[in-house]
């Protein structure tokens, strides 16, 4: 616009009244947008090289870039398609992941890191910026409210394995955890994350199966960190994968049933039977019986690891 307000002497109008500066901005932006109405042309040997010059490749490039955005969203859009169709072929056992925030990122780190396949989680998310991340992870991303059946309908929640709600408001927790046991009757694990403790309660009783109390696991944590500073270290060696000591669980062999836990070789903290976690100083967990999980605290140092085949 102000090359051509400039030289607006070599412009000529319907008018003839001359150019003024809307005109001038107005002739830039039909010129740009290739629209060119032409009541307004150049005329002048100097306006015309002006627009051979400037005008034409700034109109050339201006379609580049709407041509390649455009492309590049649409581009996007179908590959989400795609990924969205082939993960709904084979889908099956999957876990869903409602927030892609801090804690739906952690959840779906320490999944993969315990062996859980990238294809079998998929994260639903409202968020355009959460989304396109949990996309660029290489994750199946399904954009939407949880709190809306459509949107649990759309990434399989019937079929899932359990579902994990990792929303930033104890509020919509309820609303996904009612809405998940509703379409699913129950026979889905749901796994809730609550700020306060007074609202696990109301997340248990609207059907979550397990429920995580950030500010109390955190209050708890610093208590540790001032009362028994080794403790904290502990703990957070147990929770950090491949730092040293991590916390894994295996299905009992049947040479081990009738065996105590403490014989053997790896370090055992619990028995899970039936539904119940059984500490090693309680009297029904002296004994592995069949069908028993094993809790245990393994070595997850790098080296320490064996090596696939």
């Amino acid at each position: 616009m102000c090359v051509i307000f400039a030289d607006r002497q070599g412009y000529r109008d319907v008018n003839n009244d001359g150019l003024s500066v809307l005109d001038c901005f107005y002739y830039a932006v039909v010129t740009l947008s290739t629209t060119g109405y032409g009541d307004i042309t150049p005329v002048s040997e100097g306006a015309r090289f002006v627009n051979i010059i400037i005008i034409t490749p700034a109109r050339v490039l201006f379609l580049i870039i709407l041509v390649g955005t455009t492309l590049e969203v649409l581009t996007e859009q179908y590959r989400t398609n795609l990924r969205l169709q082939r993960w709904r072929k084979r889908v099956k056992n999957h876990v869903i992941v409602c927030g892609y925030g801090t804690k739906g990122r952690a959840a779906v780190s320490t999944l993969l890191e315990n062996g859980f396949d990238k294809t079998n989680v998929i994260v639903v998310e409202s968020d355009r910026t959460a989304l396109r991340q949990a996309t660029s992870d290489g994750l199946v991303a399904v954009e939407g409210s949880a709190t809306r059946s459509s949107v649990l309908v759309e990434a399989r929640v019937q079929e899932a394995k359990a579902v994990i709600i990792a929303t930033d408001s104890d509020d919509a927790s309820v609303l996904v955890t009612l809405t998940v046991r509703q379409l699913t009757a129950g026979k889905v694990s749901i796994i809730a994350a609550v700020r306060e403790a007074e609202n696990a309660p109301l997340l248990r009783q609207s059907g979550a199966h397990h429920v995580i109390v950030s500010s109390a696991t955190a209050g708890r944590l610093l208590g540790l960190s001032t009362t028994a500073p080794p403790l904290i270290e502990v703990v957070e060696d147990l929770l950090t994968p491949g730092q040293g000591m991590a916390l894994a669980m295996r299905s009992a062999r049947r040479d081990e049933v009738g065996s105590s836990p403490r014989q053997l070789q790896e370090l055992v903290i619990a028995l899970f039977r039936r539904g119940k976690v059984l500490s090693l100083a309680d009297p029904e967990g002296t004994a592995i019986q069949t069908g028993d999980m094993i809790v245990y605290v393994r070595d997850d140092r790098p080296e320490s690891i064996p090596a696939m085949p």
